[in-house]
């Protein structure tokens, strides 16, 4: 692994955690997108070499609104860059992690991305992305 990617942050309205965030960091956010395969809108800080991501549920039957309704908003994941996500992913399960997917999936910021069970991760949800190569 190459770096903390991000801290994903569970967020009720996105509108109103930009403003927030926005005041507690002294920047604005960089990016706004939607990813419709998540059922998210998300918005993106740079801080430093890392990112703070802000997600909010676009369905009930988003992830991200489970986990609000479960825990309540707050930090979700944490997430961590790699140069080829298909040997890390091959290089996690050998070590006996469990991939809540099996193959790569289109995440938010030109990232494939995949997630960790956290019950294999000491009770964090861990992801791993790395960035889609153009071309």
């Amino acid at each position: 692994m190459q770096k903390i990617e991000h801290i994903g942050i569970a967020v009720e309205n996105l509108e109103e955690a930009n403003a927030l965030f926005t005041k507690l960091l002294g920047t604005a956010h960089y990016k706004v997108e939607k990813v419709e395969g998540e059922k998210v809108a998300t918005s993106f800080f740079q801080i430093g070499d890392a990112k703070i991501e802000l997600l909010e549920a676009t369905a009930e039957n988003s992830a991200i609104h489970k986990f609000i309704q479960k825990k309540g908003k707050g930090v979700h994941h944490i997430a961590f860059g790699v140069e080829n996500i298909y040997e890390e992913m091959e290089r996690l399960k050998e070590e006996g992690f469990e991939l809540l997917n099996e193959v790569p999936k289109e995440g938010a910021d030109n990232k494939l991305v995949c997630f960790l069970h956290p019950k294999t991760t000491g009770g964090v949800l861990v992801e791993i992305c790395q960035e889609k190569k153009n071309g």
